[in-house]
């Protein structure tokens, strides 16, 4: 969130000295809870990547292993929490930017539903509204009652959505109803998904038959290929805007060695898409996502893996060295035509989600989602669960999350590196 009179960066050298001027009606709700906010944590650059590597700040290490990733963008925050250095963190989740470093740091993340939380005064919907804001936890209950804290529209909201029947804080500790559960491990999209992954949703599975729920194979129609293009294309239009505002507000355009060779080029790929393009791209998410919602009228919850991985090494996500090394060479001369003329857009899109091929789907269909901390692999390493829930379900999902952190406890479950007082 925007905090007034503090450095806002975005993981990003060009905005390195930049100070924001006001606060974010959601800062101003946070405040209003009576948390004490003492600091920023670290971010991917301008939140692009599923890691938290930025070459400004250098890499989040991961609590449970300093040899692997934190997650991202959110990285940071879930490093922070699972560190033992503050019981909650905020994050913005766009793609799965809560869900991630919760599944990597053995942490509670839950996104709200499509404009639950405010994005006022000064911006309007993040991403068209795929991208919003909220808190990583380590329990149900402080997920729930900061929820209960922000939510609600502020002036000039383009849409409203229903609001809670009563406080989600209360939720937590309601038994939920016997809830129809489909679950699935294989991605839309061509990606190796871990047995370690799989394994973690087959015993999400089991344990919540043992709790009297329904649970059954079954997965979304979802063409991944088609959505993997349009999710860049959505992705690198967002970017473009960000740049200019960016632009206004530090009072110059970017040059080209103050932005990493991923951001440049994804500007680039923004300068030569079309609006027709973004435009096309938007109808096919949306036709996606009413396919989500009638999905939805035979089922509760829907049950993923929240990533394809355990943990990944540092370095190991986004870019290699010789892809950064041919995008600073196509980045030189400038031209994104380029780009698409060697099929370097294809390749992105089919590269973006290789770790997260779950989670950005519901950034676009606006779903209420939560990664689960119930399983560790056998090197100790968290692997979180992914429940997705109907629109504007979040009591449900707050019920679910509030059984299973009863049944199978993690909160005293603490990395080797997190504080002990």
């Amino acid at each position: 969130s925007m905090y007034a009179g503090h450095p806002t960066s975005a993981g990003s050298r060009f905005m390195h000295n930049h100070i924001v001027k006001w606060d974010s009606e959601l800062a101003r709700r946070v405040k209003r809870s009576g948390v004490t906010v003492f600091g920023k944590t670290n971010t991917p650059e301008w939140g692009l990547q599923p890691v938290t590597e930025p070459e400004l700040w250098g890499p989040t290490l991961n609590p449970w292993d300093i040899g692997r990733s934190s997650g991202g963008s959110s990285g940071g925050a879930g490093a922070a929490i699972a560190a033992g250095i503050v019981p909650m963190a905020g994050g913005g989740d766009g793609g799965g930017s809560i869900r991630i470093p919760a599944s990597c740091c053995g942490l509670f993340g839950l996104k709200p539903s499509r404009g639950r939380t405010p994005t006022g005064p000064n911006r309007g919907q993040f991403w068209r509204g795929a991208s919003i804001e909220h808190v990583i936890t380590r329990s149900v209950r402080d997920s729930a009652a900061m929820l209960d804290a922000t939510h609600g529209p502020d002036p000039g909201v383009p849409f409203e959505i229903p609001p809670p029947s009563g406080p989600w804080l209360k939720e937590v500790g309601l038994e939920p109803p016997t809830l129809r559960i489909a679950y699935t491990t294989t991605p839309s999209v061509a990606v190796d998904v871990h047995q370690d992954c799989i394994d973690a949703v087959e015993d999400a599975a089991q344990l919540l038959e043992s709790l009297g729920h329904t649970v059954v194979s079954d997965h979304v129609p979802i063409d991944g290929e088609q959505f993997a293009h349009d999710f860049l294309t959505i992705v690198a239009g967002e970017l473009g805007a960000d740049l200019d505002e960016a632009s206004r507000a530090v009072g110059r355009r970017p040059r080209r060695l103050e932005l990493e060779p991923a951001t440049w080029a994804l500007g680039l790929i923004s300068d030569v898409l079309s609006a027709h393009d973004y435009a096309s791209a938007l109808r096919r998410m949306e036709v996606m996502a009413r396919d989500v919602g009638v999905f939805f009228e035979s089922y509760d919850v829907i049950l993923t893996p929240t990533v394809s991985l355990p943990p990944p090494p540092i370095g190991t996500v986004g870019p290699s060295t010789s892809e950064k090394a041919q995008l600073k060479l196509l980045g030189m001369f400038g031209s994104g035509h380029l780009m698409k003329a060697a099929g370097l857009i294809d390749q992105a899109a089919k590269s973006a989600l290789d770790f997260i091929p779950w989670t950005p789907v519901f950034n676009i269909t606006g779903h209420p989602a939560m990664s689960v901390p119930l399983y560790w692999n056998t090197d100790n390493l968290p692997i979180g669960v992914h429940f997705v829930g109907r629109f504007a379900r979040e009591d449900t999902l707050f019920r679910l999350a509030g059984q299973l952190e009863r049944s199978r406890p993690w909160f005293n479950r603490l990395s080797p590196m997190a504080l002990r007082f």
